[in-house]
C-alpha cells in the first residue's frame, strides 16, 4: 500500500519498497501458505538498515509504512496474526538491528492501512466459478437496541451504530447508510468516538480481536491495537485529551488495558474483575484515575509509580450496609468522588471506596423507577437517564456537597427538571447533538427506538420525537410478499412490521399484547392482491391482517393517519394453548395448517372463513410445517417435530359436521393415516465409515508401495531380495488402532429445519451432536397399530457440510429455479450452495459461498427468504438486525424501484373490526368446544333434574290432599299415619341417615363450638362478672327526662373494708319517698330528678376528660419507654467519650510536665558541658602552644562500648579486645578525618607537652562523652514524649469529634422524642362561641381537620402568609433571573472561547505572514530588553561548568586514594596470612618436639650434650619467633591507625649477624 503523501520520494527508495510490496502481495494472494514463507517475507521487510543520512521524514514514513504493511497484509489468516505480532517482539541480534527496530517502531502520523486488505471477505470454494460479490448488502432495517453504548455521533448529521458484523454510518438528513465490515468476521464488541470527533474506534470480537481506529471523515483505518483481550471487547473510552485509550475485555479474561493508541502500544494491563465488567472511563479531570463498573461491583483505578514501574492499582468499592447492586451508569466528579446509579433507582455517592451517602427523593421515593443507565454532567447540571423512560436534571452543587444526616445514610433531594419521554420507553443511553443554540440529544431506547429529545426546558421546548423505530430483541419470523417488494417481520416485542425493501423504507407497524412467533404471507390463490398476512403469537392466537394503502380513504375523527401503509385486523382465532411455531397454506390455498409447542397441528378450511376442520396430536413440539409441492401426486403435509419425529399427514377431509351431533365433542381427528419417521443418530456410523474408507485408501497405498519395493529388491537381489522383503514386511507389521465406537445420544438432538426432496422423501438438518451433515430420509412402511415411539429409523443418505460441526443450519430457502440453496447458520452467517436446477437430491453440494453477516455470538438467523423475482435476499436474526442483499450486483437495478402497496378495498374503513383476543388465558378452539359440549351436557342434566323435581312436587301435593281427606273422615274411619307408609323400613332408614348426618355435623363443628363457648365465657368474666350492679334507668313522671346510674365494678379486696353496712348506709331518695308516703307531690320528684340529671352530665364530662387525659399520659409513657433504651445507649456513649477525653487530656498534661522536666535536664547538662570547656580553658592558661592539640584531644569524637556490651564481652580473650579497640579507634579516626585538616595521634603525649594537662584532657573527654551520652538519651526521651504527645493530640481530636457527633446524635434523638411527644393528640374542651369553623352557617359534624389557635396567633399567621407569598414570588423571580443569567454566561463563555480561538488563529496567521513562523512575543521582548539577566545566566552556566570540572577532579582523586587504600589493605592481609602460617609451623614443631622427647627419653637416662645443644637452639628459635610475632602485631596495629607512623621492622641480633 502506498501513502498519498509519498508521491515525490526518491526513485531508488520507491523501487526498493515496491519490491517488498510485491513479496507482500504474493503472501496475500495465498493466505493459507506455510509459516516459513511468511517468516521469509517478514525477514525481507525487516532486514534493512538506515544510516544517519537517510533519516529524513519521508524515509521514516516509508519505512513505517513498509513495516506496518506486512502486518495488515495477511489479516484473513489466523496463524499469520501471530507472525504479525512477531514484527514488534523480534529480538535483535546486533546493535544495528536494534537501531533499525527503534526506527521502525515509530509510526508516521500520516500512515494509514488499506481497508480492502484489512476487511473480512466472503469465503468461496476454491476452483469454483462463484463470484466473490454474489450478494451485496443494500440496506439494514434493524438496530441492536439492547447493546451497550450502541449509539454514537460523529457530527451533527452522522450517527453510528453496530449491526451484526457491520458498522453502519447513517446520515440523519438523507437517511443514507454507509457500511464498514469487521476484520475478524466474528462481530463487533463495542464502538467509541474520539473527543475531537476526528477518529472512532471499532473493538471487535473473535480470537485475539483487534481494535481498529478509523480516521473521520476519510474512514481510513489509522491504527490497529492487538492482543488486548481473548475473545471480545466490552467497552472502550478515550481520555479527555484523546491521547490514551482504555479498553475492557469481555468473558473470560475481563482485561483492562491502557493504550498509547497512536503508537499501537499498550502502556498498562491488568485483570479488572472476576465477573462481567460493563464500562470503563477516564476521569475527565485526571487522566491517572479510571473507574470500572459491572455486575455487583464498582472499582476505582489509579496509575501509580512504584519501584517496579508504572502500575494500575485498583480499589474495589465496598457497599457496606447498602445492598450489592449492578452498576450501569456512573460519573466522576471533579474532586475525585464518583456518582453512580443502582438497580432500585437511587444514586450513590462514592468517596475513598465507600458509599458516602445514598440520594433519594422526598418521601423516600427512589430517583428513578428502575436502574439508572447513564449519568452525565452538562453545563453544571447532573443528568440521569433511567430505565423508566425518564430523564431528570439535578443540581450539581447539592450532589457534590451531599452528606448523610443519620444512620440510614439517605439524603432526600429533588430534581430541577424532568422529562417523561413516552410510555413503554426504556432509555439505555444518550448522546448530545452539536447544534448551535439548541440542547438536542439522541437517546437509545432499549424497547426499539431512537429518540430526539429537547432538554432546554423552556417555553418553546419541542416534544420528544421518535426518529427511528425497530424491533426490540430477537426477530422470530420473516416473510416476503409473493407479488411485490414487501416484507413482514415479527418478534417477541409484540410488534408486526411491514417494510418496502426495494425503496429501503419502513411502511407500517402494529403492536399487540403478546409476542409474535410465526409468520406467513397468504398466497395469491386466497388473496389475489397479496394483501393478507397471517401471524401466530406466543399465546396460541392466530391473526390475519390485511395490508392496504390508506391514501384516498376518508379520515374519521380520532383516526391516526399513516403515510404509506396500514394494517387492518380481518380474522382472529385461537387454535393452540402455547407458542405457535409454524403456519403453512396448502398448495391450492384451501387448507391452513398451524403447528404449536403444545404438540398439535390444527387444520382450517380457508374458503369457509377459516372454519376449523380438526387437529391431530404429534409426539413432540412442532417446529416446521411443509406442504408437498405441485410435482407430487398426493397432497401431504410434512410435520417436523423438535424431538426427532417427522410426520406426514394426508390432506384432511372437509366433510360437513352438524353442530348438534352429540357424538362429536372434540375437533381431534383420530382416523387420519399418518406416516412417521423417528430419527436415530447415525453420525458415529458415518464417521466410522469415513475412517474405514480412509484406512482402506491408506492400505491400498501401502500395498502399492510394498509391491514396488518387492519388485525393486527382486530385480536387484533375486531370491535374496525376496527373503529380505519378507523380513522387512514382518518387521513393519503394526497393529491397527480400533475403529471409533458407535455412539447414540441419550436425548435426541433437535431437528432445526427440513424440506421435501420427493414423494415420501425429505432432508433434515439437526443440531447438537448430529450437526455437520444434511440427512436424507424416507418414511418407512409401518402398520397402523404399531407404536411409533418405539421405532428407530435411520436416514439412507447424507451430505457432509464443511465447518458446521458447531454451526448447524437453522433455516433453508431456495431460489425460484432451485439452482441456489440459501442457508441461515447458527452463528449468523449466510451460506449459498450452487445446485443443478431442480436437483433436490443435492447431488452436487461441493461449491458454496459463505459470509458472516449477523453477530456471531447471538445473531442466529431466524428467517431467510428471496424476493418474488430472486433479485433480493433478506435475512432476519436474533440480534434484532434485518439485512437486504441484492443478488448478482452486476445486473443494475432500476433507479427508483419501489414496492406497490395493495389498494384498499371498498368500504374497508367502515368494515367492523372483529373482536380481538387479548386475554392470554382465553379458551382455545378445542377448549371452547369442550367447554361448550360440557355446558350443553350439564344443561341437559339440569333439565332432567328439574323434571324429576316437578314429578316429586306433584306426588307430594297429591299425598297432602290424601292426608287432608283422611282427617276429614270420622275418627273410626281414619287411617293411621303409619298406614300410609308403603314400607316402614324406608322411613326408619331416612331417620337413621338424618341422625348420622347431624352427629357428623356436630363432630365437624365441635372445635368451633368449644372455641366460641370459651370466647363467650372469657367475655363474661372480663366484662359481666366484674360488675357489682348494672345500669339502672329512672324516668320522670311528668316529663320525658330520665337518668341512668353507672355500671359499678365489684370492690377490690383493698376497698371492701371501706364499704358501709346496710344499717349505716344513708337511705336513698326513693326510700325516703317510700317512708314519707305517696302523698308528696310528684313534681318535687321530677325537679330533683332534673337537677340530678344536670349534675350527672357535669360528672360525665369530667370523667370523660379524665379518661382522655389518662389515655394521653399512657401514650406518653409508652413513647418514653420506646425512646428510653436508645436514649440510654446514646447517653452512655456520650459519657464514655467524655471520660475518655478527660483521661486523654490528663495524659497530655502529664506528658507536657515530663517534657518540661526533660528540657530543664538538657539545659543543666549543656551548662555542665560549657563549664567543662571553661575549666579546661582556664587550666591551659594563655599562650600555651599545645592548646589547639589538647583542645582537639578534648573534642575528639570516640565511639565507646556501652557498659552492658563491655560486661557481656568481659570473658573474651585479649585478641578480640585488641581487635575491637583497634576497630573502634579506626572508626573514630575515619569520623574525625572528615573535619580535621591534619592527622594527629591522641594516644601519645607530644614532646615538651605537660603530661598532666594531657591526662586532664583525656579525663575531661571522658566526662564530656558521658554528658553527651546523657544529652542523647534525654533528647531521645523528649522525642518519644513528643511522638506520644502528637499521638494523644490526634486521639483527643478524634475523641472530641466523636463526642460532638454523639452529643449531636443525642440532641437530635431528644428533639425527635420531643417532636413525637408533641405529635400526640390532646383533647381540649371548647365552648360553642370559641368555634369559628362554620360551613353554611352551621358547625360541621367532623372537626378533625381544624386547628386550635389564639386569635392573636391566627392573625400573625395570616399576615405571615401574605409576607411569604411576596417573598416566594421575589425569590422565584430572582432564581429565574439568575438561571437565565447563568445560561447567558455559559453561552457568552462559549462565544468568548470561540472568539479567543479565532483571535489566536488571526495572531498565528499574522506571525506567519510577518515572521515566517509562530514566535513567543514575551520571550522575544525579554530577550531584547533584559540583557543583564542573560549575562547572569551565562555566568551561571560558566560557574556550573567550572564546578562540574572541579567535582570531577576531586572524584578522580577520591578514586585514586581508595585504590591506594585497597592495595594497603591487601598487603596487610598478606602479612596476616604469613603470621598465621608461622603460628601453624610453631605448633607443628612443638608437637614434634614433644613426640621426640617421649620416644627418646627412655633410651637415654641421663642428658647428653648434643641434646642440650639442640634444646638451646630450639629455645632460641622459639624466642625469636615470639619476638617476630610481637613485632608484626605492633606493625599491624600501627598500620590500622590511619596516619600512624610506620617504623622499620624490628630486627633481632641474630638477623643483624
Amino acid at each position: 500500500m502506498k501513502e498519498p503523501d509519498d508521491q515525490d520520494t526518491d526513485r531508488k527508495e520507491s523501487d526498493r519498497s515496491s519490491s517488498r510490496r510485491q513479496s507482500l502481495k504474493s503472501s496475500q494472494s495465498a493466505p493459507r501458505t506455510s509459516i516459513k514463507e511468511d517468516d521469509k517475507i517478514l525477514e525481507d521487510t525487516t532486514n534493512e538498515t538506515f544510516t544517519e543520512e537517510e533519516e529524513s521524514n519521508v524515509e521514516e514514513d516509508d519505512s513505517s509504512l513498509e513495516h506496518l504493511e506486512g502486518s495488515s497484509s495477511s489479516s484473513q489468516d489466523d496463524h499469520v496474526g501471530s507472525t504479525e505480532k512477531s514484527q514488534y517482539t523480534e529480538t535483535p541480534h546486533s546493535a544495528e538491528e536494534e537501531a533499525e527496530k527503534e526506527v521502525k517502531k515509530k509510526i508516521s502520523q500520516s500512515f494509514f492501512y488499506d481497508y480492502k486488505e484489512l476487511v473480512s471477505m466472503p469465503f468461496v470454494t476454491p476452483d469454483s466459478n462463484i463470484p466473490l460479490n454474489l450478494l451485496t448488502l443494500v440496506h439494514s432495517f434493524g438496530y441492536d437496541c439492547t447493546r451497550r453504548a450502541n449509539l454514537q455521533l460523529l457530527d451533527s448529521n452522522t450517527m453510528m451504530y453496530i449491526a451484526g458484523n457491520q458498522l453502519i454510518l447513517l446520515n440523519l438528513k438523507t437517511k443514507e447508510q454507509f457500511y464498514l465490515r469487521s476484520s475478524s468476521g466474528r462481530g463487533i464488541g463495542i464502538i467509541g468516538v474520539h473527543p475531537e470527533k476526528t477518529y472512532f474506534t471499532v473493538a471487535e470480537k473473535g480470537v485475539s480481536p483487534k481494535i481498529i481506529i478509523y480516521e473521520y471523515p476519510s474512514l481510513k483505518p489509522y491504527r490497529i491495537l492487538r492482543d488486548g483481550t481473548d475473545l471480545a471487547y466490552a467497552y472502550v473510552d478515550f481520555n479527555y485529551d484523546g491521547t490514551l485509550l482504555a479498553s475492557i475485555g469481555g468473558n473470560p479474561d475481563h482485561t483492562l488495558t491502557i493504550w498509547n493508541w497512536k503508537e499501537e502500544q499498550p502502556i498498562l494491563r491488568t485483570k479488572a474483575f472476576s465477573q462481567e465488567v460493563f464500562k470503563v472511563t477516564f476521569n475527565p479531570d485526571n487522566d491517572e484515575q479510571l473507574t470500572t463498573s459491572g455486575s455487583g461491583h464498582i472499582k476505582f483505578w489509579e496509575m501509580a509509580l512504584t519501584f517496579t514501574g508504572l502500575k494500575l492499582q485498583g480499589s474495589l468499592g465496598r457497599f457496606g450496609k447498602t445492598a450489592t447492586t449492578d452498576i450501569e451508569g456512573y460519573m466522576e466528579l471533579p474532586d475525585g468522588k464518583v456518582l453512580s446509579g443502582s438497580e432500585w433507582g437511587n444514586m450513590l455517592v462514592w468517596e475513598a471506596g465507600l458509599i458516602k451517602v445514598e440520594l433519594c427523593r422526598a418521601g423516600n421515593i427512589s430517583c428513578h423507577q428502575g436502574p439508572i443507565n447513564q449519568i452525565m454532567l452538562d453545563e453544571g447540571e447532573v443528568i440521569t437517564v433511567g430505565s423508566d423512560g425518564c430523564i431528570r436534571i439535578w443540581d450539581f452543587e447539592t450532589i457534590d456537597t451531599a452528606d448523610a444526616i443519620d444512620e440510614s445514610g439517605l439524603l432526600e433531594i429533588e430534581p430541577i427538571n424532568e422529562l417523561q419521554v413516552d410510555k413503554n420507553v426504556k432509555l439505555f443511553s444518550m448522546i448530545k447533538m452539536n447544534e448551535t443554540g439548541h440542547n438536542f440529544w439522541l437517546a437509545q431506547d432499549a424497547n426499539g427506538a431512537i429518540w430526539k429529545l429537547d432538554l432546554s426546558f423552556s417555553n418553546i421546548t419541542q416534544d420528544p420525537e421518535c426518529l427511528f423505530s425497530f424491533h426490540s430483541g430477537a426477530i422470530e419470523a420473516l416473510v416476503v410478499s409473493p407479488l411485490t417488494y414487501l416484507m413482514a417481520t415479527t418478534g417477541l416485542d409484540c410488534s408486526v412490521r411491514i417494510y418496502d425493501f426495494a425503496s429501503k423504507t419502513p411502511l407500517s407497524h402494529v403492536k399487540f399484547k403478546q409476542g409474535g412467533t410465526a409468520l406467513a404471507w397468504v398466497p395469491r390463490l386466497v388473496s389475489y392482491t397479496g394483501a393478507q398476512i397471517i401471524v401466530g403469537f406466543e399465546d396460541g392466537v392466530v391473526r390475519i391482517l390485511e395490508l392496504y394503502d390508506p391514501k384516498g380513504l376518508t379520515i374519521f375523527a380520532g383516526r391516526k393517519k399513516f403515510l404509506d401503509a396500514d394494517l387492518h385486523l380481518k380474522y382472529v382465532f385461537k387454535p393452540h394453548t402455547a407458542h405457535i411455531t409454524a403456519l403453512a397454506y396448502e398448495r391450492d390455498g384451501e387448507i391452513l395448517a398451524t403447528g404449536s409447542q403444545d404438540e398439535t397441528v390444527f387444520f382450517f378450511d380457508v374458503e369457509k372463513d377459516y372454519k376449523p376442520i380438526g387437529f391431530i396430536t404429534t409426539p413432540g413440539p412442532v417446529c416446521q410445517l411443509v406442504w408437498s409441492p405441485a410435482s407430487h401426486l398426493e397432497n401431504t403435509l410434512l410435520i417436523i417435530c423438535e424431538n426427532g419425529y417427522i410426520l406426514e399427514a394426508p390432506f384432511p377431509s372437509t366433510k360437513e359436521e352438524e353442530e348438534g351431533d352429540p357424538n362429536v365433542v372434540s375437533y381431534e381427528i383420530k382416523d387420519m393415516h399418518i406416516k412417521c419417521f423417528h430419527f436415530s443418530s447415525v453420525k458415529s456410523k458415518i464417521l466410522r465409515l469415513i475412517e474405514i474408507e480412509k484406512r482402506k485408501k491408506q492400505k491400498e497405498m501401502k500395498e502399492k508401495e510394498r509391491e514396488e519395493r518387492r519388485k525393486q529388491l527382486a530385480a536387484a537381489m533375486g531370491e535374496d531380495g525376496e527373503k529380505e522383503f519378507h523380513e522387512e514386511e514382518e518387521e513393519e507389521e503394526e497393529e491397527e488402532e480400533p475403529l471409533p465406537e458407535i455412539f447414540v445420544p441419550s436425548t435426541p438432538c433437535h431437528i432445526l429445519c427440513g424440506f421435501y426432496s420427493g414423494p415420501e422423501k425429505f432432508w433434515v438438518s439437526l443440531g447438537g451432536y448430529d450437526a455437520g451433515f444434511l440427512y436424507h430420509c424416507k418414511f418407512p412402511t409401518y402398520g397402523q397399530n404399531s407404536d411409533i415411539t418405539e421405532k428407530k429409523d435411520e436416514p439412507f443418505d447424507f451430505r457432509f457440510l464443511e465447518d458446521t460441526e458447531d454451526n448447524p443450519i437453522h433455516t433453508i430457502t431456495f431460489s425460484i429455479n432451485k439452482d441456489m440453496m440459501f442457508c441461515g447458520m447458527q452463528d449468523g452467517a449466510i451460506r449459498v450452495y450452487i445446485l443443478s436446477q431442480t436437483d433436490l437430491s443435492l447431488k452436487n453440494m461441493e461449491n458454496y459461498w459463505h459470509f458472516n453477516i449477523h453477530d456471531s455470538s447471538y445473531g442466529c438467523i431466524k428467517g431467510i427468504s428471496t424476493s418474488f423475482d430472486d433479485r433480493f435476499l433478506v435475512t432476519a436474526g436474533a440480534d434484532s438486525n434485518i439485512f437486504v442483499f441484492s443478488l448478482f450486483p452486476e445486473v443494475e437495478l432500476r433507479k427508483g424501484i419501489k414496492a406497490k402497496v395493495p389498494s384498499a378495498r371498498f368500504g374497508i374503513e367502515t368494515e367492523p373490526i372483529p373482536q380481538d383476543i387479548d386475554d392470554p388465558k382465553a379458551y382455545s378452539i378445542e377448549d371452547a368446544r369442550k367447554k361448550r359440549e360440557h355446558d350443553k351436557l350439564m344443561k341437559e342434566v339440569e333439565e332432567i333434574k328439574a323434571g324429576k323435581r316437578e314429578q316429586l312436587r306433584a306426588l307430594r301435593n297429591e299425598f297432602q290432599k290424601l292426608l287432608q281427606m283422611n282427617e276429614e273422615l270420622p275418627k273410626h274411619m281414619q287411617f293411621k299415619r303409619t298406614d300410609f307408609d308403603l314400607d316402614s323400613k324406608i322411613r326408619a332408614e331416612i331417620n337413621k341417615k338424618t341422625v348420622r348426618k347431624i352427629q357428623q355435623v356436630e363432630k365437624e363443628l365441635a372445635w368451633d363450638k368449644e372455641k366460641h363457648e370459651l370466647g363467650l365465657m372469657k367475655l363474661q368474666n372480663r366484662f359481666r362478672d366484674s360488675l357489682q350492679s348494672d345500669a339502672i334507668v329512672v324516668h320522670a313522671i311528668q316529663s320525658d327526662h330520665k337518668i341512668a346510674s353507672y355500671r359499678l365494678m365489684k370492690p377490690s379486696k383493698y376497698s371492701r373494708a371501706k364499704q358501709t353496712s346496710q344499717s349505716e348506709r344513708r337511705p336513698s331518695k326513693m326510700e325516703r319517698f317510700d317512708k314519707e308516703g305517696v302523698g308528696k307531690q310528684e313534681s318535687q320528684k321530677d325537679k330533683e330528678l332534673h337537677l340530678l340529671r344536670h349534675q350527672k352530665l357535669k360528672l360525665d364530662t369530667q370523667m370523660k376528660l379524665s379518661d382522655l387525659h389518662h389515655v394521653t399520659l399512657f401514650q406518653e409513657i409508652l413513647l418514653l419507654k420506646n425512646f428510653e433504651k436508645q436514649e440510654n445507649i446514646l447517653q452512655e456513649r456520650v459519657n464514655s467519650l467524655d471520660k475518655e477525653e478527660q483521661d486523654m487530656q490528663w495524659k497530655i498534661n502529664e506528658t507536657l510536665k515530663e517534657m518540661e522536666e526533660k528540657k530543664n535536664e538538657i539545659n543543666r547538662l549543656q551548662e555542665q558541658e560549657k563549664a567543662l570547656y571553661a575549666g579546661f580553658q582556664t587550666a591551659l592558661g594563655e599562650n600555651n602552644k599545645f592548646a589547639n592539640f589538647l583542645m582537639k584531644v578534648l573534642k575528639k569524637r570516640i565511639k565507646r562500648v556501652k557498659k552492658k556490651e563491655v560486661e557481656g564481652d568481659a570473658d573474651e580473650d585479649e585478641d578480640s579486645d585488641e581487635s575491637s579497640e583497634e576497630e573502634s579507634s579506626l572508626e573514630s579516626d575515619e569520623d574525625e578525618s572528615g573535619s580535621e585538616a591534619e592527622v594527629f595521634d591522641d594516644s601519645i603525649c607530644p614532646t615538651n607537652c605537660d603530661v598532666a594537662l594531657f591526662e586532664l584532657a583525656l579525663q575531661l573527654r571522658e566526662k564530656r562523652l558521658d554528658i553527651e551520652e546523657a544529652l542523647v538519651e534525654e533528647k531521645k526521651i523528649i522525642d518519644n514524649l513528643k511522638k506520644e504527645y502528637d499521638t494523644l493530640s490526634k486521639k483527643v481530636k478524634i475523641v472530641a469529634t466523636n463526642l460532638n457527633a454523639a452529643e449531636e446524635d443525642l440532641e437530635a434523638y431528644q428533639r425527635e422524642k420531643q417532636q413525637r411527644l408533641n405529635e400526640l393528640l390532646v383533647v381540649i374542651p371548647l365552648k360553642l362561641h370559641q368555634i369559628e369553623y362554620v360551613v353554611f352557617g352551621e358547625i360541621p359534624s367532623d372537626l378533625s381537620g381544624t386547628l386550635v389557635f389564639s386569635n392573636r396567633s391566627l392573625g400573625q399567621l395570616q399576615d405571615r402568609i401574605v409576607q411569604l407569598h411576596e417573598e416566594n414570588s421575589k425569590q422565584q423571580k430572582i432564581n429565574k433571573e439568575f438561571r437565565e443569567r447563568r445560561k447567558q454566561l455559559i453561552r457568552e463563555k462559549k462565544e468568548m472561547a470561540k472568539t479567543i480561538q479565532k483571535m489566536e488563529e488571526t495572531v498565528r496567521q499574522l506571525m506567519i505572514s510577518k515572521f515566517g513562523r509562530v514566535i513567543d512575543l514575551e520571550a522575544l521582548q525579554t530577550l531584547s530588553v533584559n540583557t543583564t539577566l542573560e549575562e547572569l545566566k551565562i555566568r551561571k552556566l560558566r560557574k556550573e561548568l567550572l564546578n562540574a570540572k572541579e567535582i570531577k577532579m576531586w572524584e578522580e582523586k577520591i578514586a585514586q586514594v581508595r585504590w591506594e587504600l585497597m592495595m594497603k589493605t591487601k598487603e596487610h592481609t598478606k602479612k596476616l596470612h604469613q603470621m598465621n602460617d608461622l603460628c601453624i609451623e610453631k605448633k607443628k614443631l612443638d608437637s614434634r618436639l614433644n613426640t621426640l622427647q617421649n620416644q627418646q627419653g627412655n633410651a637415654f637416662q641421663g642428658p647428653r650434650k648434643a641434646d642440650i645443644v639442640a634444646r638451646e637452639k630450639v629455645t632460641q628459635l622459639i624466642q625469636f619467633q615470639a619476638e617476630r610475632i610481637l613485632a608484626l602485631k605492633e606493625e599491624i596495629t600501627l598500620l590500622r591507625k590511619k596516619g600512624g607512623l610506620i617504623l622499620p621492622p624490628i630486627q633481632t641480633p641474630q638477623e643483624n649477624r
